[in-house]
């Protein structure tokens, strides 16, 4: 019997490994990066052993390094999570050739189903049809994907629709699949515009045994990436359904799989046909949304599986579970992931709600991982309960510091096609996210609160009332930006949007704004009434930063600045560093002509290679960035001077 489980991983799935070693008895040892020590995974473990450094390279994937931390630490067994070494057949050996318990399926099952190729191929003997791959590859056969053999999370994939795009994208995926997993081998298959990704969840024993715990339907995807699951797959026929659990428990038995699973399928739900993806040999990151709806612990029975019990057969899941990933992305600039500090970090209780987080108010969020902060989830008796009860805990969740995808993942689950089960792996592409904030009454409780705590740290004439005048002739003015147009305008860029104004009135009286009646005011708390309906305002100042809640949504501004620091201003054609990050190629040189959307360099962070492009064409003016260079947000990378315009028409005007 285990006795002490160290998790080889981080943040919130060390967490929830560590919630059922606490039923089950288990002692807990965390491992951390120098990036991590302050995450509450780490004060959970009942032990934890430091990981020096900040990079995966030198931390999480140092299989020396973890298994000296669990010799050190006295554990006998080693979870290895999800993510990366969850799926290293040479780390699972390591495991066991240290005399610990490895809790999950075997190195040879791991290597067997590690490479989509031979995946493909050992399914493809057990009967389970597969995406045959095009060769060669012409006009006709496109849209196709490539795809990395050894990848997962989206790394290393490429949707090409042009021929002549074809191996230039096929370099690009293998240069990410060998940065992100050490081997760049790719392949091509059909890419099937509007498949549904339905993947069936399996657990097999020492014995022989393989349950079927259900399927999951995880269309919803940005990048490749899973943003939104849910169990059962809506709008399934029942025997489609009956054949995808045959499917996947043959897919299993092909590499006599223990442990917990995924087999990964795509469906074509106009011609109702389904095909094998590969096999994830590891629990996923959506594996809650299971264990809710078929009332099972699915790291019990890992750890079940592991001491060498039986699986118990599965039963007809109950009702219906969502869940939703909030990330730390923007999904109005391209879903670039950000970091920062988290100054608020609210989730209120629901119904039904399930929280698995990995960070709280005060932690940092860095680059060298991945963005996600938590996955919600609502099980429910029907799918459109569980979607309502999702998306209002969404809205009234409460985060500062960083842009996320809260508020999208609040407008799919409220969209009709969604709740009609109209799904596919397009759907975020057809339902692009909002790019402005809806502001309303936000900015006039903003200000009201700013003059409010402005009057409270005053140390003189206490008793004046705020704004006061002898002879009113003009009312106050507060001028706002948005936080991300204000960071924009530092920098530059003419892309940044008009101030945003609110005159206002002080006096004896209390506060006066035109249209609207104000019921009270204070430096965190504004209500105001318009047409009788009255709104309460929280009010939250980080610096320049103020974020303003209210049930119709949050509003993030900054103060505009009187003045703007000439040493903030960059010139225009600039290309700044979205996130802070490493330079992985550069593929100009100065003095270089470019046209408008050209690669000029790539940055990789947060696990995702980013292109920057040229804004226009025009002339490469400064490069100051090379490969490997470590570099910050916001930080010049280089110049683009644009064209001369060649009609007279364009004479005084300013491409940016």
């Amino acid at each position: 019997m285990i006795r002490r489980l160290l998790v080889a991983n981080r943040a919130e799935i060390a967490s929830r490994v560590f919630r059922t070693c606490r039923d089950l008895g288990i002692g807990t040892v965390a491992v951390h990066s120098d990036a991590d020590r302050e995450l509450p995974y780490v004060r959970e473990a009942d032990a934890s052993v430091r990981l020096p450094g900040y990079a995966p390279a030198d931390t999480y994937l140092r299989i020396d390094r973890l298994i000296d931390a669990a010799r050190r630490s006295g554990a006998d067994a080693v979870h290895p999570g999800y993510g990366f070494l969850s799926e290293n057949a040479t780390f699972a050996r390591a495991v066991v050739d240290a005399g610990l318990t490895w809790v999950g399926p075997t190195p040879e099952s791991i290597e067997a189903m590690g490479s989509k190729l031979r995946a493909k191929e050992l399914v493809r003997q057990a009967g389970v049809p597969v995406l045959e791959t095009p060769d060669p590859v012409t006009a006709d056969d496109l849209p196709v994907l490539v795809k990395a053999s050894a990848g997962g999370g989206g790394r290393g994939m490429r949707v090409v629709r042009d021929i002549a795009r074809l191996e230039d994208e096929i370099a690009a995926a293998r240069a990410e699949a060998e940065a992100a997993f050490g081997d760049g081998t790719v392949f091509l298959e059909p890419y099937v515009e509007r498949g549904r990704h339905v993947e069936v969840q399996v657990v097999g024993d020492q014995l022989g045994t393989i349950e079927v715990f259900g399927e999951r339907d995880c269309s919803l995807q940005r990048r490749h990436q899973k943003v939104v699951e849910e169990t059962p797959a809506p709008r399934l026929p029942t025997a489609t359904r009956e054949a995808l659990h045959i499917a996947a428990r043959h897919a299993a038995a092909a590499v006599g799989y223990v442990g917990a699973g995924t087999v990964e399928f795509l469906y074509d739900a106009g011609a109702d046909r389904f095909f094998f993806l590969e096999m994830n040999t590891r629990l996923q990151v959506e594996h809650p949304i299971t264990e809710e709806a078929h009332g099972v612990d699915l790291v019990a029975l890992q750890i079940a599986v592991a001491e060498g019990r039986p699986v118990f057969p599965a039963r007809a899941p109950s009702g219906h579970a969502i869940e939703a990933r909030l990330y730390a992305e923007d999904p109005a600039g391209g879903y670039h992931p950000q970091s920062g500090t988290l100054t608020a970090f609210d989730i209120p209780d629901a119904p039904g709600l399930r929280v698995d987080a990995g960070f709280v108010a005060g932690n940092e969020v860095s680059t060298f991982y991945d963005a996600m902060l938590a996955k919600l989830v609502v099980h429910a008796a029907t799918r459109e309960q569980a979607a309502r009860t999702l998306a209002g805990v969404l809205r009234r969740t409460r985060i500062h510091g960083l842009v996320t995808n809260r508020v999208q993942l609040a407008d799919l689950l409220d969209t009709e096609e969604f709740l009609s089960g109209e799904i596919s792996t397009a759907f975020l592409d057809e339902h692009p996210p909002v790019t402005s904030q809806p502001t309303g009454q936000h900015p006039v409780a903003a200000a009201l609160a700013l003059a409010e705590r402005a009057r409270v740290a005053r140390t003189v004439q206490q008793g004046v009332p705020v704004a006061w005048r002898n002879v009113v002739s003009r009312p106050q003015v507060t001028h706002f930006r948005s936080w991300s147009s204000a960071s924009q305008a530092t920098r530059g860029s003419s892309q940044a949007d008009d101030p945003i104004t609110v005159e206002w009135y002080g006096g004896r009286d209390g506060y006066a704004v035109d249209g609207l009646t104000v019921v009270s005011a204070g430096p965190e708390q504004v209500t105001l009434e318009c047409d009788g309906v009255a709104t309460t305002y929280d009010v939250a100042m980080h610096g320049e930063r103020v974020d303003v809640d209210s049930p119709t949504g949050h509003v993030t501004l900054s103060v505009f600045p009187r003045f703007t620091d000439p040493a903030d201003v960059v010139a225009s054609g600039s290309l700044l560093a979205p996130m802070p990050g490493t330079v992985v190629s550069v593929a100009v040189a100065k003095g270089d002509e470019v046209a408008a959307g050209a690669t000029v360099l790539v940055l990789e962070a947060m696990k995702m290679q980013h292109t920057v492009s040229a804004p226009h064409a025009g002339t490469v003016t400064v490069l100051s960035a090379q490969p490997g260079d470590q570099v910050a947000a916001g930080e010049v990378l280089a110049v683009v001077a644009a064209d001369e315009p060649d009609s007279p028409t364009h004479e005084g005007t300013e491409e940016s």
